[in-house]
């Protein structure tokens, strides 16, 4: 529980340690209209956390990720533009009848992608379009997605239907007689995700690195077994908070870190060292994010009677809100949190110490950086906008805060109806079965189901709220809005 001597303790600390730890979380006090928080919190060990613009500048961290490919291009927009033609009949047809420009939408919607936000040029904000028409993935394919439809850079990409999409563009390009891409080829041997909105990401970075030495040389390696599975993108509306990143917490938080995932044998050692300084704007783009203010109703009485019943039952692991916050950035051990633990054990130490080892983590530097090589569970991230993050939990099993709420109603098995907010449960509106019905031949929306009972899918866990009354539930659901 969270009460006043908790609240004492954080702020006993602040002024000792604000100045060491100001630099490594990037603090500062330059405020950016369109950005910037109201008022500075604090994270449990005392660092004030704003976006600081002396590290980047943020609005070219945006341009950068929209704008400049640090991969090989995917696939040229003529492909794209030819997928419709390898789906279902019944959809096939519907395409047929569209003009192009609808026929682009209709591609939107069934790979998970959107339009940028004020931005008339028609370009998903989750690829760069070149000037020679070559679409090249971004950062914003997992973490640029829509908030109950409305794009919004940072938002976690709830649809983007990655194994899919890499699966039909194969079949369009044996069609176009083009052969196929890195990661129609990649696909082959690591699978990119078995659901709709969630990635086998975290065996993507594990794969890229094992190809490295300490320097990012490009070293020949044999191929490694991993433990595939799929993870839920976080909001990057969080990163302004946290001190470290991924869900373990075992890497501390930095610019060259968000450069991991650009590992392919076409970067070179030098590639890094030349473009370190754009990531600096990007990891300033990061910081400066807020989430999305809930619109609709919000009843006040009842959410700050909520606000109550979260201080004193939740606010221990997941901080506190308002003017003056407080994040505990705390690590709570399997044991405890009792989700699924793939996640935890696919990463191996060895793997960590490779990480702690490189250039990613300034090893061998003045500020080289603290790297957990065997955390015992996840840390309990920000709420805030939680809101807008559906659906819960590191996977993504967990389709709204009702539901994380009342653990023993969690459903088996739920896909997604449409992108409509259940403003009753706060979460996606959903449909809930028993199991996957047989027979579905479309591969898109087969993968739209959840399945809790597979492989690293577990909705499990995270039972704290059945000390809660019913009554204390629903206030803390209402409270939940605020945020």
């Amino acid at each position: 529980m969270v009460n006043a001597n908790l609240k004492q303790t954080f702020d006993c600390r602040r002024c000792l340690v604000v100045l060491c730890l100001s630099a490594i979380l990037g603090a500062g006090h330059s405020c950016r209209s369109f950005t910037c928080a109201e008022s500075p919190g604090r994270n449990a060990d005392g660092a004030e956390s704003t976006d600081d613009s002396s590290i980047g500048d943020a609005r070219r961290g945006y341009r950068y990720l929209t704008e400049t490919a640090v991969l090989p291009s995917d696939f040229h927009q003529s492909t794209f533009d030819e997928l419709w033609k390898v789906w279902p009949e019944e959809l096939r047809h519907q395409a047929e009848q569209a003009d192009p420009q609808e026929r682009r939408q209709l591609a939107y919607q069934r790979y998970g992608l959107t339009v940028r936000p004020d931005d008339d040029s028609g370009k998903p904000l989750q690829y760069v379009v070149d000037e020679k028409d070559a679409w090249t993935m971004n950062c914003f394919s997992c973490h640029g997605g829509s908030v109950y439809g409305k794009p919004t850079p940072g938002a976690p990409n709830n649809r983007y239907a990655l194994q899919s999409l890499t699966e039909e563009l194969t079949k369009a390009k044996a069609r176009l007689g083009l052969l196929p891409g890195r990661m129609e080829l990649g696909a082959l041997f690591i699978p990119l995700g078995t659901t709709n909105g969630t990635t086998n990401a975290v065996v993507f970075g594990m794969g890229l690195m094992n190809g490295r030495d300490a320097k990012l040389n490009v070293v020949a390696k044999l191929p490694r077994s991993f433990t595939h599975h799929d993870m839920d993108a976080p909001p990057w509306w969080y990163f302004y908070k946290r001190p470290s990143i991924y869900i373990d917490g075992f890497a501390q938080k930095g610019h060259r870190a968000l450069m991991q995932f650009t590992l392919v044998p076409e970067n070179g050692p030098d590639f890094y060292r030349d473009n370190e300084h754009h990531f600096k704007d990007v990891y300033a783009y990061l910081s400066s994010l807020r989430p999305p203010t809930y619109t609709g109703e919000i009843d006040q009485r009842l959410a700050e009677r909520g606000r109550g019943v979260f201080n004193d039952n939740c606010a221990e692991c997941h901080g506190m809100y308002g003017e003056d916050w407080i994040y505990p950035n705390r690590t709570v051990s399997i044991d405890e949190i009792k989700t699924d633990p793939v996640r935890l054990t696919a990463l191996t130490a060895e793997g960590r110490k490779r990480y702690a080892e490189s250039w990613f983590a300034h090893a061998g530097e003045a500020d080289e950086h603290q790297t957990v090589l065997s955390p015992d569970g996840y840390v309990a991230p920000p709420l805030d906008g939680v809101w807008a993050s559906a659906p819960y939990f590191h996977n993504g099993s967990v389709p709204t805060l009702w539901h994380v709420l009342h653990p023993e109603s969690r459903p088996t098995v739920w896909r997604p109806l449409s992108q409509e907010l259940d403003t009753e449960r706060i979460g996606l509106t959903v449909e809930e079965l028993d199991q996957v019905p047989a027979g579905i031949r479309d591969i898109v929306l087969r993968r739209s189901y959840f399945d809790t009972r597979s492989f690293g899918k577990s909705g499990k866990g995270h039972d704290f709220a059945n000390r809660l009354s019913e009554p204390e539930k629903h206030a803390v659901l209402e409270y939940l809005k605020t945020l």
